[in-house]
């Protein structure tokens, strides 16, 4: 389809008047807009840290977690515990190191796992349990 200077200036034109009309108010909603300005938002949870002795109790609670969570779907859990509890306390850590006070509230006190956790997790659980690079054979570095 062929686009003409006409057309583009026509819906151009179009644009712009659409743009100054959504400019006029009423003296209503000019009002509830003061209103607002006047509540201010409040960034108390958001800018608070959170305490030494919460990221601890983080960490317990969220490598208890982990652990529980992993051995339940085990076929061998004895087996399985001591891998298990090291990969957990690794995630546990890792995701403590950057814990919100949002978080940790919604861990803690909610019981919750907020979204921003799942992500930490599966972060952590990536740097925590990725493989090892396997040892290079020795002939490639041998000269002929």
């Amino acid at each position: 389809m062929k686009t003409t200077p006409l057309k583009t200036f026509f819906v151009g034109l179009g644009l712009t008047s659409v743009l100054l009309m959504s400019g006029c108010s009423d003296e209503k909603s000019s009002t509830d807009n003061t209103a607002a300005q006047k509540t201010p938002i409040s960034h108390t949870l958001l800018d608070s840290k959170v305490t030494a002795s919460d990221k601890q109790k983080f960490e317990h609670d969220f490598e208890n977690q982990c652990v529980d969570r992993e051995l339940k779907n085990s076929t061998n859990p004895d087996s399985d515990k001591a891998r298990v509890s090291k990969a957990c306390s690794c995630i546990a850590t890792f995701m403590m190191k950057d814990l919100t006070a949002v978080e940790a509230e919604k861990f803690l006190q909610e019981h919750e796992n907020a979204q921003s956790l799942t992500i930490k997790y599966e972060n952590a659980a990536y740097h925590c349990l990725q493989q090892k690079a396997p040892p290079t054979p020795a002939h490639l570095f041998s000269k002929p």
